[in-house]
């Protein structure tokens, strides 16, 4: 095989790299929007278990929200490991 030849199939394998590689970012791009787009949820919470919930947030740097949202993830992930 020639140089040139050479040269063309590795050009052309680039090429198809950085279509895919662009369809990957294209494909990550909208799972992030897709999460961004969260869901309101009106929760009652006693005052009790809130301060309970604030302290820990602060604690760990987050705001309630997070906080909340951070632990139900992680009951979510538990429940699927059982």
């Amino acid at each position: 095989m020639e140089l040139n030849q050479k040269e063309e199939a590795l050009a052309e394998r680039l090429a198809r790299i950085k279509a895919m590689e662009e369809d990957i970012i294209a494909r990550e791009k909208q799972l992030k929007e897709k999460e961004k787009a969260k869901k309101q949820v009106l929760l009652r919470l006693s005052p009790t278990l809130w301060n309970e919930l604030a302290g820990w947030a602060e604690d760990d740097f987050r705001s309630i929200n997070a906080q909340i949202e951070f632990l139900l993830a992680e009951a979510v992930k538990k429940r699927k490991k059982d």
